[in-house]
C-alpha cells in the first residue's frame, strides 16, 4: 500500500508511514553499538575512551547534513504542498549538490585539525593517538556521511521511507560485517573499525544519489539546478535547531566527560560511553518518529489542511507518550544485559547499569521536546525550533550536569539529562500553547 503525503492518516497509518524512519534511525544507531562492542572487546577500553573522546568534533560536522535536511525536507514538503513539483525539484537538487561540497571541504579541512581538537579535549599519549587515527579515517568519510544524514529526510519527503530504510539496513550491514573480518578477523583493532564505517557511509551516501539521479517514481529527482540563496538560507536556518542540537550535544557530551573524570577517573569514560551508546539507540525512536512525520505536518502546513494538521498533531502527542513509558521500562530491565554485552565487571559493570538506569527516566517525557522542535521546522519557523532544541541540550543541560553532581555526585552526572528534559518540557509546551492559533494545529 502506498501512503501518499496528501493522505488522512489513521493511528494505523501514521505509524506505518513513520515506522521505516524509526528503524532507519534505530538501525543507524545500533551499528554505531556494534562498533563499539567490537572495539570494547576486542581492542579494549582505552579505544572506546579515545572514540568517545574524539566523537564530538564528528558530530559537529556531521550535523550539517541533518540541520540542510531537515530544514530542506521540510522546505521541500511544503513547496510539494504549494503545487510545484518544478520548484521543489530544483530545490531538492540544489540543496544536496552544496551538501557534497560542503562535505569534501570538511573531509581536507579534518585531516589538519584533529590533533589540535585531540589535545583540547585532553588526549595524551596513546590516547592521543587513538583519538587521531580514528578521527581522520572517520573525517575522510565526510562527503558520504553527510549525504547520507541529508537523504534520510528526502527519502520521506519523495514518499519512499521504506526504500530509505532498505538503504540504511544494508550500509549498517556492511559495517556490521566489516567489524567482523577487520577488527575481530583480521585484527586491525580501531583502524578496521573506522574503515568498516567509512565504508557502510559510501554505500549510505552514493546509493540515493543514483537512485535519485536516474527516472524514478517518487516525487523528487536530481536535476540541473542553480543555487537558490533565499531558498538554501531558509532550509539553513529552518534546520539549525537541528545543527544547533547537535553542536550542543558534542559540548555537553566534553563537560559529561569532564565531569566523569573528576569524579571517578578515566574509567568513567568507559562507562559513559556505554550508556551513550544504548541511550543513542532509544532516543533514536523520537528522532525517527520526528524524520518521519515532518514531511506530512510540512506539506499539509503548505496545503493549508489546518484540519489534518489537528489530527497529526493530536496522534503525534499520544504516539510519544505511550513510547515513552515503554523505552523508560525496556531500559531499566534491560540495563545488566546489556551492559554485559560490553565485556565490563566488577565496580565498572556496577557503575554503568546504574548509570543507564538513572539516566534511562529521562525518555519518558524527552520525546515531547523532540517532537515540538521537529514540528516547528516542519511549520518553517526555525527560530523557535531552534529555541526548544537549544534550551534542551545545551542551556538546561549544561546548567544541569555542571550543578546537580554538586549534592549528588556520579549520580547527579547520570541524572542532569532527566532534570534538564523537565525544564525542557516546561518552555516546549509554553511555545505550543503560544503559537497554536497561528498555525491551526489544536
Amino acid at each position: 500500500m502506498r501512503i501518499q503525503l496528501s493522505d488522512h492518516f489513521t493511528f494505523k497509518k501514521l505509524l506505518l508511514f513513520v515506522a521505516p524512519s524509526i528503524v532507519m534511525m534505530v538501525f543507524v544507531n545500533v551499528y554505531s553499538v556494534v562498533d563499539g562492542l567490537f572495539v570494547s572487546n576486542i581492542v579494549g577500553e582505552e579505544a572506546v575512551e579515545a572514540i568517545n573522546l574524539i566523537f564530538p568534533l564528528i558530530i559537529v560536522l556531521g550535523s550539517i547534513g541533518f540541520m540542510i535536511g531537515a530544514g530542506g525536507s521540510a522546505l521541500v514538503s511544503k513547496t510539494l504542498g504549494e503545487g510545484d513539483h518544478e520548484r521543489a525539484n530544483k530545490y531538492f537538487s540544489m540543496l544536496v549538490y552544496v551538501t557534497l561540497g560542503i562535505g569534501i571541504t570538511i573531509a581536507v579541512a579534518g585531516q589538519f585539525i584533529v590533533p589540535h581538537v585531540a589535545r583540547l579535549f585532553g588526549a595524551e599519549g596513546q590516547l592521543f593517538d587513538y583519538c587521531v587515527l580514528y578521527g581522520r579515517i572517520l573525517l575522510a568519510g565526510q562527503p558520504f556521511f553527510i549525504l547520507q544524514n541529508i537523504f534520510q529526510s528526502f527519502f520521506v519527503t519523495a514518499e519512499k521511507p521504506r526504500l530509505g530504510l532498505i538503504v540504511t539496513v544494508a550500509a549498517g550491514l556492511t559495517n556490521i560485517i566489516l567489524d567482523a573480518v577487520l577488527v575481530a578477523g583480521v585484527r586491525l583493532g580501531l583502524t578496521g573499525a573506522a574503515i568498516a564505517t567509512i565504508a557502510s557511509e559510501v554505500f549510505g551516501g552514493l546509493v540515493p544519489v543514483i537512485y535519485f539521479v536516474r527516472k524514478n517514481n517518487s516525487l523528487l529527482r536530481l536535476t540541473k539546478t542553480r543555487f537558490y540563496g533565499k531558498a538554501f538560507l531558509k532550509a539553513v536556518t529552518n534546520g539549525s535547531s537541528e545543527f544547533f542540537s547537535n553542536v550542543s550535544a558534542a559540548v555537553v557530551m566534553m563537560l559529561y566527560n569532564y565531569q566523569v573524570m573528576q569524579l571517578v577517573g578515566k574509567e568513567g569514560l568507559a562507562a559513559y560511553a556505554v550508556i551513550g551508546y544504548i541511550m543513542m539507540v532509544f532516543a533514536a525512536i523520537y528522532m525517527g518518529y520526528a524524520v518521519g512525520s515532518a514531511p506530512l505536518i510540512a506539506f499539509n502546513y503548505g496545503a493549508g489542511n489546518k484540519d489534518e494538521l489537528k489530527n497529526l498533531f493530536k496522534k503525534s502527542l499520544i504516539i510519544v507518550s505511550i513510547a515513552g513509558v515503554v523505552m523508560t521500562g525496556l531500559a531499566e530491565a534491560l540495563a545488566y544485559p546489556a551492559v554485559k554485552m560490553f565485556g565490563f565487571d566488577g565496580a565498572l559493570f556496577d557503575m554503568t547499569v546504574r548509570g543507564l538506569r538513572i539516566y534511562s527516566i529521562a525518555f519518558i517525557i524527552s520525546g515531547f521536546s523532540v517532537f515540538g522542535s521537529s514540528l516547528f521546522t516542519a511549520l518553517n519557523n526555525g527560530l523557535i525550533s531552534a529555541i526548544i532544541s537549544f534550551s534542551r541540550t545545551f542551556v538546561f543541560q549544561i546548567a544541569a550536569v555542571m550543578v546537580i553532581p554538586i549534592w549528588l555526585g556520579i549520580d547527579g552526572v547520570w541524572s542532569a539529562t532527566c532534570f534538564a528534559d523537565i525544564l525542557s518540557l516546561i518552555v516546549t509546551a509554553s511555545l505550543i500553547l503560544a503559537f497554536r492559533k497561528k498555525y491551526g494545529y489544536a
